[in-house]
């Protein structure tokens, strides 16, 4: 019989357990022991162990990405992780911090997230999202929602990566070379990583753009202005980043340095000079000139910032405090254009005959330029001290005090301007956060209610250039039975505007297309930028409604429900398109010439009286495996299976009972649990059985007793206390502790950690007398060798000593009988006289795996325990296959030096589908509103009612396919009266990445094949391009298909290598 130990937080079949505890767990936390209480037959209460700096919050994590999952994602950086997991990390509350979400790692908030952004996704063990209310925990508003990447703790790697993409039409290139250093080990981090991107220009005269009227030329031989007007500005870009990080153990306390150096070019061009020629008869010729010197724009940024964190123990509390500073500064140089004066002197010799109006004009228009300069200081820092305040029947009371202090000045000067600029602000937050919990299932509090648990928060901030503001919230979360997560939140907050949209230079662009929707046309048009500084406060008032699904009926799916109403006054906006109703509320923005032609729009940013929306988003997500697992592989987990216990046994050979469905990880993953490989000469072993497996190897058997007889000897409990702090450490044991996985080890050992996360000696003396209590001859395989040559009985026989229980737990009453056993193990009694030989201590510890997050197992759980127990071979069958007086066939019992694995494919399959069901906007009080879902709104492509957001892969055998989309519904723009309105087609694009690890696919995973990866990237597959009409069925100008969209179908190659 394989007796196992679950030695993972998370595996197949277990859902993350959202209970009132420290809103995350570092390393020296510690997993909660077995509840003592009594229960009834068939329901266990106990708290499963979970990895190293995962969070347990109320909340259900909206994703968890485990190390297969993240590797189908087949990305290169924790960057593109993020970019790429975006529709899912989003924030559903609509306001604009929803863009970046709060990142941990290790359950522990970082100084910047540049300390992370180059590492190789291979360096993560698991990524959880957490909906946007957990971000209060960290000090934070909700209105982000919450990444916490879980780190292996050792990992080192090299790292050369090279991508080149090009549109399928040409005309355009962009390269990008990266090369990073990682290592982490001893509980210590260090990475260097440089990145290098560059990106050629693509002008309009390569997509074929239709100029605007009054712009093209009208002598033979001058020079078209599409091919000096850019559609994408030709880049270049420096990342030079360095990180540092150290956990010292004994205390509890862990370091982080950030410097980060980047530099980012750019230049590109608004067209040529032009005059309108008049000659002695009255003829006029619009020429076009000087394409020697086409007026172009080049803007150069250089940032300096560091970060740094520190994190301790202060008593109950964990005390993080962050530092996060930069220095920025960007200048931007812009040609200028003829002044009339000087364009006076061709229009006057033209007058005069002097000059034919086709005859020759300057290629050379040197004018001089403007500059516009900047000059950005920012540093901030937050410090958090988190824990419990109190107890209640429910649980513990916990809390959160933040105080942060941001500082930030910027200098602007610009050559068109008479002074200068400087603006300054400094800003003190402080504010506290409380959970508290009403009901609890798991505690038995009121437990018919479910689990109720109410969370508030307050904070106040001071701004020099503001004055107070101030926020608050309340929100409750329901869990009314197992798989579902209700809860309401209500946010007030004030928001000052960034002193950026306040103190930006005024820039002014020459020649930009601007659609009219007063005179029903497009014209070229100065088009000014920079900051207001008379903008105000912003009041949110916002509701949002959640319900996340765990569905019964359909193994690794999940459906998550959003509805958030948002309501806001004094709402700072980019200046909208140019409406009778807008030009009217804001006089002196838009400039128009004697005959009424727009000529200048200034569009900074403005401030709206009022804003009233409300939505609802649908995400439905599932992931699984297709296929069974390979000949010979074991079972799934769960009580039996007829798979090799979790440490090692070999799955059943062929002529064994057929495997259950393979496994399935946590919700809402994107790809199951990874399956470790299998250890040397072992065949692929199964998840963990109790209901026997095949024999272990000799090498495992080896290796396991070698392990047992250690920890048995005199000294061994010495020998125990010093490998746990090895693997505390971080540091290498393969030398001291040969064949021993740190990882599978670990997360067991957490099981013997005190409340203050240190090694209770009591608990780690008991897990020693448990291994050497234990009967060797449970684990089956002689000691020579493994299972009888020839076969005989199946492997998976049930040994004799157990044929009581058998006759019992395979009997009518089988579930009972199993319930009753289970119950009475939980509640401590003796069963020596139902399982001889056998530590119900291991049982105990492996029924974890199939707790629900309430800590019961359901009955569906017994039931599939009983059909493969049963269906394992009776003692009477095992009799004939096993040597005489050998021991019965099955896994080892404890053995944390095999592993297994699972050569399937994986798949996940993620929709999230957004209803817009109001959407308002109040200009000025006194005015009607304007109604964004019926043609008034204010973006240049009017507001969609539906939007839609698809995420795909599959994933197995060194290669993955992983499919994106994007759906953009129609909308409509209404024009002034007697102009026409602007109607704009629905959309979707699809985008392809197809990757290949060289090694596994060509069976040589060695030399320069190993670990090198060859990516294909197809974006906008189907060459997708949104058509926008007006009433008559042309495209206006600034709306065609390649101004939109430039690239279209794009194409690209990555070739990453590891060392």
């Amino acid at each position: 019989m394989a007796l196992v130990v679950p030695l993972s937080a998370a595996e197949p079949g277990v859902t993350a357990q959202p209970q009132p505890e420290p809103a995350a767990q570092s390393d020296q936390d510690e997993p909660d022991s077995a509840s003592d209480s009594g229960v009834t037959s068939g329901e266990i209460v106990v708290r499963s162990g979970r990895l190293r700096g995962q969070l347990f919050v109320d909340q259900a994590p909206l994703l968890q990405l485990d190390e297969t999952a993240i590797a189908a994602e087949g990305v290169t950086s924790i960057t593109d992780l993020i970019a790429q997991i975006s529709a899912r990390t989003g924030s559903a509350r609509g306001r604009g911090g929803g863009g970046q979400p709060v990142i941990l790692v290790n359950g522990i908030r970082i100084g910047s997230f540049r300390e992370f952004a180059n590492y190789p996704p291979e360096a993560l063990a698991r990524v959880e999202v957490f909906p946007e209310e957990v971000a209060q925990r960290f000090g934070f508003p909700p209105d982000r929602r919450v990444i916490n990447l879980i780190l292996k703790d050792n990992y080192s790697n090299r790292q050369i990566d090279f991508e080149y993409e090009v549109p399928s039409r040409g005309g355009y290139s962009r390269n990008e070379q990266q090369f990073g250093i990682l290592k982490i080990a001893d509980g210590g981090r260090i990475n260097a990583n440089i990145q290098v991107d560059d990106g050629s220009l693509l002008t309009e005269d390569e997509r074929n753009i239709e100029q605007t009227p009054g712009s093209i030329p009208q002598v033979a031989g001058d020079p078209d202005p599409a091919r000096f007007r850019s559609l994408l500005a030709d880049t270049f870009g420096l990342d030079a980043n360095l990180s540092w990080a150290k956990a010292i153990i004994d205390s509890g306390t862990s370091l982080s340095a950030n410097l980060n150096y980047a530099r980012n070019e750019s230049r590109s061009l608004d067209g040529l000079n032009s005059v309108v020629l008049t000659g002695p008869t009255g003829t006029t010729a619009l020429r076009t000139f000087g394409e020697e010197t086409p007026l172009a724009r080049r803007s150069s940024t250089d940032r300096i910032s560091t970060a740094g964190s520190i994190t301790k123990r202060v008593n109950a509390f964990r005390l993080t405090s962050t530092f996060d500073g930069a220095l920025t500064e960007a200048e931007t140089a812009i040609d200028r254009r003829l002044r009339p004066d000087q364009l006076a002197v061709f229009q006057n010799a033209a007058l005069a005959g002097t000059l034919a109006i086709n005859g020759p004009l300057p290629s050379d228009t040197e004018n001089g330029f403007d500059l516009a300069r900047s000059r950005v200081l920012n540093g901030s820092s937050l410090t958090t001290l988190e824990g419990p305040i109190a107890n209640l029947p429910a649980g513990e009371v916990l809390a959160t005090f933040d105080f942060g202090l941001d500082w930030q000045r910027i200098e602007s000067a610009d050559t068109r301007s008479a002074t200068d600029a400087t603006l300054t602000r400094r800003q003190l937050s402080t504010g506290a956060n409380v959970v508290v919990p009403l009901t609890s299932s798991r505690e038995e509090f009121l437990d018919a209610l479910g689990t109720f648990t109410l969370n508030l928060q307050a904070g106040v901030e001071d701004l020099s250039d503001f004055g107070v503001l101030g926020d608050w919230n309340a929100g409750i979360t329901w869990q009314p039975f197992d798989g579902l997560d209700l809860s309401a939140t209500y946010i007030w907050r004030e928001v000052a505007p960034g002193l950026a949209t306040l103190g930006n230079p005024q820039i002014v662009n020459f020649n930009v297309p601007v659609f009219d929707f007063v005179r029903g046309e497009t014209v070229l048009a100065d088009v000014r930028t920079g900051g207001n500084p008379d903008l105000p406060a912003e009041t949110q008032r916002d509701w949002k409604f959640s319900a996340n699904w765990e569905l019964p009926f359909w193994d690794g799916s999940r459906l998550a429900v959003d509805y958030i109403r948002n309501r806001s006054d004094n709402v700072v906006s980019g200046f909208p398109q140019i409406t009778p109703e807008i030009e009217a509320a804001f006089p002196g923005r838009v400039t128009r010439d004697a005959d009424g032609r727009l000529i200048a729009v200034d569009r900074r940013s403005v401030s709206f009286a009022e804003t009233r929306a409300d939505r609802i988003q649908f995400t439905f997500s599932t992931n699984g495996s297709i296929g069974a697992p390979a000949e010979g592989a074991g079972g799934p987990g769960g009580f039996g299976g007829r798979g090799g216990g979790r440490f090692g046994g070999a799955g059943a050979p062929p002529a064994a009972p057929a495997a259950a469905p393979a496994p399935q990880p946590a919700p809402p993953t994107t790809g199951p649990t990874p399956a470790p490989q299998a250890g040397t000469g072992g065949r692929p072993a199964g998840g963990m059985g109790f209901g026997g497996g095949a024999a272990p190897t000799p090498e495992q058997r080896e290796q396991f007793m070698a392990f047992r007889a250690r920890l048995c000897a005199d000294d061994g409990l010495a020998f125990l206390e010093k490998l746990v702090a090895a693997i505390d450490s971080g540091a290498d044991i393969s030398a001291e502790f040969p064949g021993i996985d740190a990882a599978r080890l670990a997360p067991m050992l957490a099981r013997v950690r005190g409340a203050d996360g240190t090694v209770d000696p009591a608990r780690l003396a008991q897990f020693r007398t448990r291994i050497c209590s234990f009967d060797p001859a449970m684990m089956g395989g002689a000691p020579g060798g493994g299972a009888p040559a020839g076969g005989g009985a199946p492997a998976a026989a049930i040994p004799p000593q157990l044929a009581a229980f058998r006759e019992r737990a395979c009997g009518p009453d089988g579930t009972a009988a199993i319930a009753e056993l289970v119950g009475k193990i939980d509640r401590g009694e003796d069963v020596s006289a139902e399982l001889p030989g056998v530590d119900p201590a291991f049982i105990k510890m492996a029924l974890d795996r199939s707790r629900l997050p309430d800590g019961t197992i359901p009955p569906e759980a017994l039931a599939q325990f009983q059909q493969r127990f049963c269906a394992a071979a009776p003692p009477a069958a095992a009799a004939g296959g096993a040597p005489a007086g050998g021991p019965p066939a099955g896994g080892p019992a404890f053995n944390p030096l095999a592993q297994r694995s699972f050569p399937g494919w994986r798949y996940f399959f993620n929709l999230t589908h957004t209803i817009e069901l109001q959407n308002e906007i109040l200009i000025a009080p006194g005015l009607q509103p304007l109604d964004q879902l019926d043609g008034q709104a204010t973006g240049a492509f009017g507001q969609p009612r539906n939007s839609s957001r698809l995420e795909a892969g599959l994933f197995g055998k060194g290669m993955g396919f992983r499919l994106s989309g994007i759906y953009t519904g129609e909308t409509r723009l209404d024009g002034a009266v007697g102009t026409s309105d602007l109607f704009f087609d629905d959309i979707v694009t699809f985008n392809l990445r197809i990757f290949a690890n060289m090694g596994e696919i060509t069976g040589k995973n060695e030399g320069l094949l190993k670990d090198f990866r060859v990516s294909l990237i197809a974006d906008n597959v189907f060459d997708a391009q949104r058509r926008v009409r007006d009433s008559a069925g042309e495209t206006p100008i600034n709306y065609q298909p390649f101004v939109i969209d430039p690239l279209g179908l794009y194409l690209g190659i990555d070739l990453r290598k590891l060392f």
